[in-house]
């Protein structure tokens, strides 16, 4: 199985991304680590492990990160997630795992330092703890098998600001920081994800299942959200799609080019920008998502899901 680290900002789609890696059974999750974006650091941590605890896996540990941005201050989008991340889905439950005391940066270095070339970090909140890791292990950037992003949109308009994606946005900076490192990189951003839509009926061929409620309730204030958007009710699977990729990445056609952040522009700040016809002159540093079969990527996470029985 290939080993992994999840760094996420929990967050209803992060929620079930966290769920559909455990459920695949194809990814040894070495720990999921956790940074301020969606929801502040402590709602964070404490949704992760609220996840899993629903999925009966505290064996794995839960390390908080980065309380704020790399430079900026951090924003939120409690108008989104609810008011504690998740929907107030998991409200009635009680905590029994404790977060690591071990920083979520110094976990990532030690987890590549001890399988080299063996890990896939799989980032679906802003990118402030990966900068930190190679801030201070410079090196390690040789040492992580690949790097897949949720975050940015190169051929279409942003969520956050026209131009920008929320986790970018959120740390643009420590984007940067991290695009310019050498790394292994597919970005899986709003050009694929967007198109994976998960509705009600999608949901409701959950029911009797192990995480039906959870998954009604949660995506509740989400499902209105994308109703206001697309006018549907529905709930683009945004986190998800970068552990399908994972999984199987011929559900997303990719491109290799050269892509950068900006971090000065009034406008345009947290943009992700795609070189596609190489006016820069520079080298590819990326792959970039610009297609995806959407239809086999929801009958995939929903069956994934579904085999779990209540």
């Amino acid at each position: 199985m290939e080993k992994v680290i999840l760094d996420v900002d929990t967050g209803i789609d992060d929620a079930l991304a966290i769920l559909y890696a455990v459920e695949s059974g194809a990814l040894d999750i070495l720990g999921i680590t956790a940074v301020n974006g969606n929801v502040p650091l402590q709602n964070v941590t404490k949704n992760t492990l609220k996840v899993l605890q629903l999925a009966g896996r505290q064996d794995i540990k839960v390390y908080p990160g980065a309380s704020e941005p790399y430079l900026k201050e951090a924003q939120h989008v409690f108008h989104i997630h609810g008011k504690d991340g998740i929907g107030n889905a998991l409200d009635d439950m009680t905590v029994e795992g404790t977060e690591e005391n071990l920083f979520a940066a110094d976990f990532i270095i030690e987890s590549v330092n001890k399988y080299p070339g063996e890990v896939t970090i799989i980032l679906v909140g802003p990118l402030t703890n990966l900068a930190l890791a190679l801030k201070k292990a410079p090196e390690i950037a040789g040492l992580i098998k690949r790097i897949v992003v949720m975050g940015g949109a190169v051929d279409c308009p942003g969520n956050i600001t026209p131009a920008a994606e929320f986790n970018i946005h959120a740390d643009a900076e420590a984007a940067k920081v991290v695009f310019h490192k050498g790394l292994d990189i597919t970005l899986v951003g709003l050009d694929v994800t967007s198109q994976t839509m998960m509705d009600l009926s999608d949901i409701e061929t959950l029911a009797g299942t192990k995480y039906y409620d959870f998954i009604k309730q949660s995506t509740d204030v989400y499902r209105k959200y994308g109703e206001e958007l697309y006018g549907r009710n529905s709930c683009a699977l945004h986190d998800p799609l970068t552990v399908g990729y994972v999984l199987d990445e011929s559900l997303i056609t990719t491109r290799e080019v050269y892509t950068d952040v900006e971090i000065t522009g009034e406008l345009s700040y947290g943009q992700t920008i795609a070189d596609f016809s190489n006016r820069l002159g520079q080298q590819p540093n990326m792959k970039v998502s610009l297609e995806v079969d959407s239809g086999r990527f929801v009958k995939h996470f929903i069956d994934t899901l579904g085999n779990q029985k209540s």
